[in-house]
């Protein structure tokens, strides 16, 4: 297996959650090219600098349109292409959750879905491309997304459209993926389109090829399962052949496919993932399809929605393997020999979520952090709070709500409970102060008031009742 069997190797950027600073992907971008990448998929969502009527759509701190000229001159001196992903159907969050824009959901409770009868959703989307487009002159590509639009055909409009004779959800997905496609080609008509394959799965190859998208997307398949069906995906691979769609993508993923609140990376679970997807490359009869590229996924949220999952700092160990095992063809001793040296680190530890080599990769100190608060913060607490026999049979929930407490037993946990909040408060601290270096302040709180400061502030409540406790027996 050689490195071109699986065209361009892309890294997606997934800046709806943790958008990093531009002095980070500085860093960054020279440290992907050595790992063997050739491009970047960029999902900007809201930290793209909109302006007009869609200036709302901007998160607090999206990067300016200089910065947005920055990141591709930055890509370009370490030889990456940067490819823009857009939302033109489902995963609309960013955009349907404003009041000025909520007439469009397919479904007015469900701010992810955009109402394919509308022109003004065209107009909307057209919008949204040409301020992107303006601000990527040279790109070649556009990821159109398209991903998951769940609730298609529930909306008024479509009920109604389904009751005609000889209409479906299916025939509603294509023809306003058509319509966007078409609309974009018109005014650029350049670019090469991409759109994720999730929902063309269950269509036969006949009504595929009967549709007319062929002519105007490249489907990219996504499955981030380190037991990929191969089989599976071979035979799903030869459908959208024979059904005209010759040019393909795929997607594995490097970090964010675990769970939604996930903070730590174990790589073997992401080496496999792109085995599986090399043995799919392999299995493929020669001259059949034209892979264009794989994107090596990093999800940072699983929607506009939800919480944080894998810093990026976290995840690059993970992405080092995987984009080595795609250069390879598999973790040879010299992908891991390459890995050592691009990450400073010396042990792989591949089979584990808990690391203990950081090495000296941009944003590893912030890694480390986030690994000792995720893995040992919690247990930490617990054993203090509940595993120690005398603040357990002592100082319990019943004690602490009628505040009292046998003065002697409190030498038996103060001491251990207190030196513990201090260790933590200013581990945290440290975090604070180094994330901020790499993230813009929004995310470093929320990771703490999601992952730190929940625990920690169920010590900091126990010493408080303790210390109030204490004075009333004074």
């Amino acid at each position: 297996m050689t490195s071109t069997s699986i065209g361009k190797k892309l890294v997606h950027l997934d800046l709806k959650g943790a958008p990093p600073r531009i002095s980070y992907l500085a860093q960054l971008f020279p440290l992907f090219s050595k790992l063997g990448a050739d491009g970047l998929l960029v999902e900007y969502e809201d930290m793209f600098p909109y302006g007009g009527i869609l200036e709302v759509l901007r998160a607090k701190h999206a990067y300016s349109p200089d910065e947005i000229k920055q990141i591709q001159h930055l890509a370009k001196s370490s030889g990456l292409e940067v490819i823009p992903l857009i939302q033109t159907f489902g995963h609309m969050e960013f955009v349907l959750k404003h009041r000025q824009f909520s007439d469009l959901r397919e479904v007015s409770f469900y701010p992810s879905a955009i109402n394919p009868h509308r022109q003004q959703s065209l107009e909307l989307l057209q919008a949204i491309t040409d301020q992107v487009m303006a601000l990527h002159p040279e790109a070649q590509c556009l990821h159109l997304g398209a991903d998951e639009v769940h609730l298609l055909g529930q909306g008024e409009e479509s009920q109604q459209w389904l009751s005609l004779h000889g209409n479906n959800v299916d025939g509603l997905y294509l023809s306003h993926m058509k319509n966007v496609a078409e609309q974009v080609l018109s005014a650029h008509p350049h670019l090469t389109l991409i759109m994720w394959d999730d929902m063309l799965r269950g269509m036969s190859q006949d009504f595929l090829r009967e549709s007319g998208i062929a002519g105007l997307v490249q489907p990219m398949i996504w499955d981030y399962n380190p037991a990929l069906n191969v089989e599976q995906t071979v035979h799903l691979i030869e459908k959208y052949q024979q059904s005209g769609l010759s040019k393909l993508w795929v997607a594995s993923s490097f970090k964010g496919s675990t769970e939604v609140n996930q903070c730590l990376t174990c790589i073997d679970n992401h080496v496999a993932n792109h085995m599986q997807w090399l043995k799919v490359v392999s299995a493929l009869p020669e001259g059949m399809v034209e892979i264009q590229g794989i994107a090596v996924t990093g999800w940072q949220r699983y929607d506009h929605f939800s919480v944080l999952c894998e810093l990026l700092p976290v995840g690059l160990p993970s992405l080092a393997a995987c984009l080595q095992t795609l250069h390879h063809g598999v973790f040879t001793d010299n992908a891991q020999e390459t890995f050592r040296q691009c990450l400073g680190i010396s042990s792989l530890e591949t089979d584990t979520f808990v690391r203990q080599d950081f090495g000296s990769f941009p944003g590893s100190n912030v890694a480390q952090l986030v690994t000792q608060i995720t893995a040992y913060l919690k247990p930490s607490v617990d054993r203090v709070l509940e595993g120690n026999r005398y603040a357990a049979g002592w100082f319990s929930p019943y004690h602490r709500k009628r505040k009292f407490v046998h003065p002697v037993m409190v030498q038996q946990f103060e001491p251990e409970a207190r030196g513990l909040l201090s260790k933590w408060e200013s581990m945290i601290e440290e975090l604070r102060v180094v994330m901020g270096l790499l993230y813009y302040p929004d995310t470093v709180e929320e990771w703490l008031e999601e992952y730190a400061n929940p625990v920690l502030d169920c010590l900091r409540s126990f010493l408080r009742d303790l210390q109030e406790t204490v004075e009333l027996l004074q």
